[in-house]
Formats: C-alpha cells, structure tokens, sequence
C-alpha cells in the first residue's frame, strides 16, 4: 500500500516547460498480460477521451499492437547484442536496459514532447524477474523519469502484473507474494499489485479458498498448511496426498512457514483484479492507479464517470452528479468498496458451484 504523493491536476493543454507529467510501468512476469493490458488500455483511454502515449521500453516486443510512440529498438537491438556479445535473451536484455539506463538523454529527449502534449504514459517494460527486483537499470530509467530537475517530473504508478492461474497452486501463489513485495521494495514508486486475467482464473480449476482471500493475502499459515498437505483441508482439496509430500514437509517446511511470516509482517501486498475485456473491470482498475499518482483528468466531456454521485442523488458542494469529488484524492478510504473488490468480481466471473444440481 503506497502513500500518495503530491496531489497535480492535468488539464489536457501544453505547456513549454515545468510540465507535470503522469503514467504507469507496467511490469509483471512473461506471460503475465503487460503487452495487452497497454494494448486494451490505450483502447479505454482513447474511448474516454484521455491523451495517451505508450512507450515500448520491451527490447523483446518486436510488433506490438498497440500504437508505439516510442520504442527501444530505435536505440538498442536485443538481436544484435545476443550475437555481438555472444549473450542468451536474459543477459541480452539485461545488457539492453543497462545500456538505456546509460543513455538516458535518448528518453528524455522522446518522452519530453509527450509530458510536454499532456499525454498519460504507459511504459511497458520486460519481463525478466530480476529487472524489477534486484538490478538497478529499471530504477535508475525511473530515477530520471521522476526528477524535476529534468523537465519531466513524471508521477509514475508501478502497475505490476500477475496472471491470476496461479491462485490455483498455493507454491507458485507464495512465489508470486514473494516477487511482488520485492518489487515494491526495490522500485520504491506508488505500486498496485494486479490479478490480470481474472476472469480465466476458474479455467484451472477450483480454488481453496474465495477471491477475497487471495487479493487481501490473509492468514498465509492456512495456505502454507495447504502446501505441505497438512490437516486444515477445504470442500474443494484433493484428498489424495501429493507425490513427494512428505520429503516437502520435512526439508521446506519451516521455509515455506517462514516466507508466508515474512510477506504479512510488512503487510505491504494486496492485489486489486483485472479482465482486460471487461469495462467495468477496467475502469476500477484505472480509478485506483489514478488516485495513486493525483491524477484528474480536467478535460472538457471526460470528466464524467469520475464522481459518486449521481443524477439521483441529492447535488451537494463536492460530488455534483457529473462532476469530480475532489475529496477522493485526499482521503484514506480505498478508491474501491469491498464488494466492488472481490465479491462481485467473484459473482461475474467465476462459476458457482451451488448452482450445478445433478439431475
């Protein structure tokens, strides 16, 4: 949960110098979604009237679908590097983005015009681990891109993407805990943690526990005691025990134990949800990133969508129905209801099993 920082308004209009730009890096492992959530996002933005750039900074995403106003390869080619240096992908794009981070006055200069056009930017980085987790190029590009010394002083919001599948194994589940908290320690930005892919999640079978469960990260000693096959069981565990359950129990017990203590002393990770496809889904999901940067969207016909209130609803002197509340940005209520969170992501998108009566 990242504090809020120094809250701007966007007004959509240019300005020659002192801009104040917004964005998101979007981060996540291969596989995660990070192409098409850019993709369905600069499709939403453009349907709700917001100025949007994307910015490739993926040396491994040769043809992306999204409209690129910015790529990498217009300095560095992943190729090139693998067969003059005599690399593999991994040490090939961590040579690329080392090289970005040592040449920083090629960002600058491309970004600069986009901040300077009042565009919300989307950096969509690679997905090796160690990227967002331990190397310092990805901190020192985002180092640059917040400075204000620079001309930029971008506020950025780390959206850091994880498929939602993994929910069904417990171990890849504490994997997954484990990548996200390093990420938010290491990047050190306003971070959102996303269950991508939501409403695939009941394609790999049931879960053992409910969505709320997973995105809120509560009580890890029962999912632990899952892991190592011990007595707490669901409706929905399997009752044969696991090939090399035993050995798992013996040898990484207090391991697994000691990880699951570790993610809830810092009590720093939650998931919000996201279906790409999903309106709803998505607006929710923009609501929360918006707010984690102080981002209002001021421009004539878009503002609407961003207020509580409604036409039914008695006007008052903050939420006029159409109009934005102003008091959502400064206050320390979520920017999602609970309900909205879980339980009817949860009703949308995953069968009920109540409902299924034999014949």
């Amino acid at each position: 949960r990242a504090c809020l920082p120094c809250l701007r308004v966007s007004s959509g209009r240019a300005k020659s110098r002192g801009m104040t730009g917004f964005g998101q890096l979007v981060i996540g492992p291969p596989g995660a979604g990070k192409t098409t959530y850019c993709n369905g996002m600069q499709h939403y933005f453009t349907l709700t009237g917001r100025a949007c750039a994307v910015v490739n900074l993926d040396p491994a995403n040769h043809a992306p679908p999204y409209e690129c106003a910015v790529s990498i390869e217009e300095l560095i080619s992943l190729e090139e590097v693998q067969a003059e240096l005599h690399l593999g992908p991994n040490g090939g794009m961590v040579y690329c983005m080392e090289y970005v981070a040592q040449n920083l006055d090629w960002l600058r200069e491309r970004v600069a015009p986009l901040v300077a056009q009042g565009k919300f930017l989307l950096f969509d980085l690679p997905g090796q681990v160690e990227l967002f987790t331990s190397h310092d190029s990805v901190k020192q590009i985002i180092a640059e891109l917040v400075n204000p010394r620079n001309g930029l002083d971008l506020r950025l919001c780390t959206v850091h993407l994880v498929d939602g599948h993994l929910c069904a194994d417990p171990s890849k589940y504490i994997s997954a805990l484990m990548v996200s908290l390093q990420s938010m320690l290491h990047l050190e930005t306003p971070h959102v943690n996303v269950l991508s892919k939501i409403d695939l999640m009941d394609k790999y079978g049931d879960l053992d526990f409910n969505l709320e469960y997973y995105a809120d990260v509560q009580d890890l000693k029962y999912l632990a005691a899952r892991v190592l096959g011990g007595e707490i069981q669901t409706l929905t565990s399997d009752p044969k025990p696991h090939p090399g359950q035993a050995y798992l129990r013996k040898r990484y017990g207090k391991l697994t134990a000691d990880l699951c203590e570790l993610v809830e002393d810092f009590g720093l990770v939650n998931f919000a949800t996201l279906a790409i496809e999903d309106k709803d889904s998505v607006a929710r999901l923009v609501r929360l990133t918006d707010k984690c940067v102080g981002y209002v969207n001021t421009s004539v016909g878009v503002s609407q969508g961003f207020s509580r209130a409604t036409n039914e609803e008695n006007p008052s002197e903050y939420a006029k129905p159409g109009t934005f509340d102003e008091r959502q940005l400064i206050s320390h209520a979520p920017a999602l209801t609970n309900y909205e969170r879980h339980m009817e992501v949860q009703e949308r998108f995953f069968n009920d099993p109540d409902e299924y009566v034999d014949a």
